[in-house]
């Protein structure tokens, strides 16, 4: 179908719909929302010409001095937002374009568009399944939010313990509504904590559902006086919130999942292993990008159930990729779930850099180490250091230094966002880790 009737179409439909207003929407570097609001009557411009807006004040775009860019909404994004009850409005998804019309190097949405047609040079098309883990938490009666869960249940409770049953009911069926598929949702491990699953897409549409599950959870939230929150250890000592991810390739000529091999013990092709090692190899350098706060890195210790430790391994939740037992007549269900992302990164970025990785793997045939299906969190160092098992950084700033020094990194982020983003992340990582904490104060101040 061509553009033309593409935006014929969505044009009758907004008709149809009684849209009123229009939100065309983008992120930064950071994977914060951004949006304009347009009238309806504005929609078939913006669509045909863009819309113009100020690069300059957004993080990790353009400076003061060359500010002008402009939005071209994708009519494909398409979805009505129901929680907004002023007025019917719906939702694009854009692609940030500068002055003269050629696409902003600089915009998420682009870096992962750019990697997923490496992949379809290679006749390949990137499928992921992510598992986003949220919490739900009591605002106090001031309004100011504190880590204080919603209810005292844990692992797929059936209880009244679980209080947030009708909470994830109702985000499903906003999600629904929105055209994403669900597949199943669960109260989590730690108290407040959640999590619901939607079907795997290709990378893009994954992304982009990603960041309106994130839109879905915390306006629905909201409407049963409730805060959630996607940061990924809001409380010490009780798990922390992961954003696993289910991935395959598919042959775009057969449309068949490139990743199965009958023959195999794993029942993994060579290209399956090659994408697992190159994003082994890569994963430290990646980090940075999955796990991109501060905090991520208070999520990824040894007994909270997220992965430190680089090796792979059929079935073993310890491993930092695991690969899904095979079943038969689910041969096109075979993939590989990398379990260090977090909920906090941008999905755009953090996309496009596990398939650059991927990809090298195979472009480069590297072989899969040998698999580990021990409980790695039981090893000692001696143990590691025997089979060769590495760990992911321990800091922000461990990240930001592997990241800092990777060739691989910087062509998948392109020179513009890679030199931004290490500056913005080491000002971050300055920020914190020159603070006075309180624990600190408690440990120190009459102790020495």
């Amino acid at each position: 179908m061509s553009g033309e009737h593409i935006d014929l179409a969505v044009i009758n439909r907004a008709k149809d719909d009684k849209v009123k207003l229009v939100q065309l929407q983008f992120t930064d570097i950071n994977g914060s929302v951004k949006a304009v609001t347009i009238p309806i009557e504005k929609f078939p411009e913006s669509l045909e010409k863009g819309l113009w807006f100020d690069g300059s004040s957004i993080e990790g775009f353009t400076r003061i001095c060359e500010s002008d860019m402009f939005l071209k909404p994708d009519a494909s994004t398409y979805a009505l937002l129901p929680w907004e009850t002023v007025a019917v409005t719906a939702r694009l998804f854009c692609d940030v374009y500068m002055p003269e019309g050629s696409p902003f190097e600089g915009d998420p949405r682009y870096i992962l568009k750019r990697a997923i047609k490496n992949a379809s040079d290679m006749n390949f098309e990137y499928n992921v399944g992510p598992e986003l883990e949220f919490f739900l938490f009591k605002p106090k009666n001031d309004g100011a939010v504190m880590p204080t869960p919603h209810d005292v249940g844990s692992y797929f409770d059936f209880s009244p313990r679980d209080l947030a049953g009708n909470v994830r009911a109702d985000i499903i069926f906003t999600l629904e509504k929105m055209g994403i598929n669900v597949e199943m949702s669960h109260h989590e491990v730690a108290p407040g904590q959640h999590e619901i699953d939607f079907k795997y897409a290709e990378a893009l549409r994954t992304a982009e559902n990603a960041l309106t599950f994130k839109q879905v959870v915390k306006s629905i939230a909201h409407k049963h006086d409730l805060y959630a929150t996607f940061m990924p250890k809001p409380i010490f000592g009780i798990c922390g919130s992961g954003m696993h991810c289910h991935q395959s390739l598919f042959d775009i000529r057969t449309n068949t999942n490139i990743f199965f091999d009958e023959n195999d013990t794993y029942k993994l092709s060579r290209n399956a292993k090659h994408f697992i090692a190159g994003q082994l190899e890569h994963v430290r350098a990646m980090s940075a990008i999955l796990s991109p706060t501060v905090n991520s890195y208070k999520r990824l210790v040894p007994g909270y159930e997220a992965p430190v430790y680089i090796c792979w391994g059929q079935k073993n939740r310890s491993a930092l990729i695991r690969v899904p037992r095979y079943s038969p007549g689910r041969e096109q269900a075979t993939r590989a779930e990398l379990r260090c992302p977090d909920p906090s990164n941008n999905p755009y970025l953090a996309l496009a850099v596990m398939l650059e990785a991927g990809l090298d793997g195979i472009k480069r045939k590297l072989e899969l180490p040998k698999a580990t299906e021990e409980n790695v969190y039981e090893f000692n160092k001696e143990e590691l250091a025997y089979r060769n098992i590495a760990t992911l950084p321990g800091s922000l700033g461990e990240a930001l230094h592997e990241l800092e020094q990777s060739e691989l990194m910087k062509r998948a982020l392109g020179l513009h966002t890679y030199q931004i983003y290490l500056h913005s992340k080491f000002s971050e990582w300055d920020e914190y880790r020159i603070q006075v904490t309180e624990w600190e104060q408690k440990k120190y101040l009459e102790t020495t």
